[in-house]
């Protein structure tokens, strides 16, 4: 049964901390990182026994730099140093050592001589019972492709020396991996696991700082790791991804979601048929499908309840259940619904909760948990419905739903008194007929790991990252979407300075309509607190698009925006800030258009700060970090 393992680089703290960090996340292995163990006072034969006290084997030392020279005096010297590190090795108890494509002015040319050096350093390994994992880099200085470093291992021709492959410095370069299968198994002594995003950039630069895990970036790891077991590797798979946020970040938090990346992985090549050879250790149940958005919940202190309520009810909501034993309120239009809860400790207002329409809500809890997401306790009354809840990498709560199921979560709330009205769900415009999309705002930090999340635990289906120019810097943008369920994440970059926005992390709710502008008149007539958006906004509108101008007048004056492309036509309006955090927005969707018109974001941000600036607004100034740092809870826990 293949293993799977974790480069200590990957990871945050002393060498102790990533150990731990490791086993607790339920790796087998790890690649010790020499700088990480010269850190580190314990001796090897104290870090193979406390890897042993783990549950941990140690898989791989490295890296072993610039062997090769054509200094015959700087090449015995490479050699008496390899027999230190050969000395390390048996302390430790591993038998593997990565030796990397030498990146020197010195570095050999000639794969015959690199051949030779490479077999003598071999034939040390050899009478100690080691091995040598040659790498190529994708910056070596003459071999920095796989199948230039498979050239020389093939001339070197000993026993004790093969490769390491490595799909970031092989799929970085272009390289075509499906050669690999043409390698011998007996050659192939470790492989390391990367993903990343593709940037147009120096590719050491790149390497060091942007690798990500499986699942996060653009590469075909599923294709790249099929190649490999193809040719019969019997190895571990290990990851060893360089990124800065992962080095700064809570290691146990990143070796869960590492180990999350492997264990989708694994099971994608299950889907692509990967040959019966143990390649699966623990097979997660496949996603139920997502039809839509159940409900969404946010937590609001009383003046943000206040105020989102109002909001709510100008735009045709109707206040239509009351929690049986908790302060929440349940607004409902058409199939849209959202519960308003004034119980946690919130200061403003925040999204806590997703209820989402699964097909199996306890075969989604299932997955949820195989894929290392941390189910949620739950505090239930008596006849109250038992939901199925994990926390996402934000701490929004995500639940799984069957609206249609008579003791499912509505069984929970009764009558609001007076609940009823006219239209479709409530009184006012009555246009609204279903949650469109949800926005969260992510910790810059957790961008990636959200989008591996929804991808790996829920089966949803990531879109490419955009970067938004937005008035207070760059926001990264991504959606995420399965069946009738559409999620957008959003990251701000690291801000500096205290003079930015009081709200740096807006989250919205986009309630589906199928008249954008009638719903607009009627939420305006009924005092909803909508945005108004500047005159140099439809001027441009203009001269893109050359719209009728009846339909550009109706738009400035209800303060309508647009977008289009060749799938069709979206058009929107959101509100000011309620409370905090939150806002809303009213979207009409033609069929073929996928977007959400994320190039009007910062007309919209802009508009939203001058509201805040006019003190039409809620939300004012604040300091904190918003909820990542709040301790705001679902009702429904």
């Amino acid at each position: 049964m293949t293993t799977h393992a974790i480069a200590t680089v990957c990871l945050s703290g002393t060498l102790e901390d990533k150990l731990d960090a490791a086993a607790a996340a339920g790796f087998d292995g790890v690649e010790l990182f020499e700088p990480d163990l010269v850190a580190s006072p314990l001796p090897p034969a104290e870090v193979r026994a406390r890897c042993t006290d783990l549950g941990l084997s140690i898989d791989l030392y490295q890296p072993f730099r610039d062997l090769d020279s054509t200094d015959p005096e700087r090449f015995a010297a490479n050699l008496r140093r390899a027999e230190r590190k050969f000395d390390v090795m048996a302390g430790l108890g591993t038998d593997t050592v990565l030796v990397c494509s030498s990146v020197g002015a010195d570095a050999v040319a000639d794969p015959d001589l690199i051949a030779e050096q490479l077999h003598a350093l071999a034939e040390r390994a050899h009478a100690r019972g080691l091995r040598i994992a040659y790498e190529a880099l994708a910056w070596g200085t003459h071999v920095d492709t796989y199948d230039g470093s498979w050239d020389v291992v093939r001339r070197a021709d000993h026993p004790s020396l093969g490769l390491c492959l490595d799909s970031f410095h092989v799929l970085s370069r272009g390289s075509d991996p499906a050669g690999i299968r043409a390698i011998p198994a007996a050659k192939l002594f470790f492989l390391q696991l990367a993903d990343a995003p593709r940037l147009r950039m120096d590719v050491l630069q790149w390497s060091r700082h942007h690798r990500l895990f499986p699942g996060q970036g653009a590469f075909d790891l599923p294709a790249f790791v099929e190649h490999v077991l193809g040719a019969g590797y019997p190895g571990p798979l290990s990851l060893e991804v360089f990124n800065d946020v992962y080095r700064q970040s809570d290691p146990r938090r990143t070796a869960t979601d590492a180990m999350r990346s492997l264990l989708a992985l694994r099971e994608q090549l299950v889907r692509r048929a990967a040959p019966p050879d143990g390649t699966v250790a623990v097979r997660p149940p496949a996603p139920p499908a997502l039809t839509g958005h159940a409900f969404t919940e946010i937590a609001a202190d009383d003046a943000g309840a206040a105020r989102i309520a109002g909001a709510l009810e100008a735009l045709g909501f109707v206040r239509s259940g009351r929690h049986r034993s908790k302060p929440v309120e349940l607004f409902e239009q058409g199939g849209a619904r959202v519960l308003l809860n004034t119980g946690p400790p919130a200061a403003g207002s925040e999204i806590a909760a997703l209820g989402l329409e699964s097909a199996d809500p306890p075969r989604s809890a299932a997955r949820a948990a195989a894929l290392h997401a941390p189910l949620l306790p739950r505090r239930r009354g008596p006849a109250e419905a038992d939901l199925a809840a994990v926390a996402a990498p934000d701490g929004t709560s995500v639940f799984f739903c069957r609206t249609d199921s008579p003791d499912g979560w509505r069984t929970d709330f009764v009558a609001a008194p007076g609940a009823g009205g006219t239209g479709a769900g409530g009184t006012g415009a009555g246009f609204v007929h279903g949650i469109d999309h949800v926005a969260l705002a992510q910790p810059y930090d957790q961008f990636d790991e959200a989008a591996l999340f929804y991808r790996a635990v829920l089966g949803m289906e990531p879109e490419p990252t955009a970067e938004i120019a937005a008035p207070f810097g760059v926001v990264r943008d991504r959606v995420v979407t399965a069946g009738g369920v559409r999620l957008v994440l959003t990251a701000s970059l690291l801000r500096r300075g205290g003079w930015a926005p009081g709200v740096p992390d807006p989250q919205y709710i986009a309630f589906g309509t199928t008249d954008a502008l009638g719903t607009a008149r009627a939420a305006r007539a009924a005092g909803a607190p909508l945005l108004d958006i500047g005159d140099n906004y439809y001027d441009d509108l203009d001269a893109r698009y050359a719209l009728d101008p009846d339909l550009l007048a109706e738009l400035r004056e209800l303060g309508v925006m647009y977008d289009r492309d060749a799938g069709g036509e979206y058009r929107h309006f959101a509100t000011e800030l309620l409370g905090g955090r939150v806002f809303l927005q009213v979207v009409q969707r033609s069929p073929g258009y996928d977007g959400h018109a994320a190039t009007d974001a910062p007309v919209r941000m802009a508009a939203q700060r001058r509201r805040r600036l006019a003190g039409a607004g809620g939300g004012g100034q604040r300091t904190s970090a918003g909820r990542f740092g709040s301790n705001a809870q679902s009702s429904t826990r």
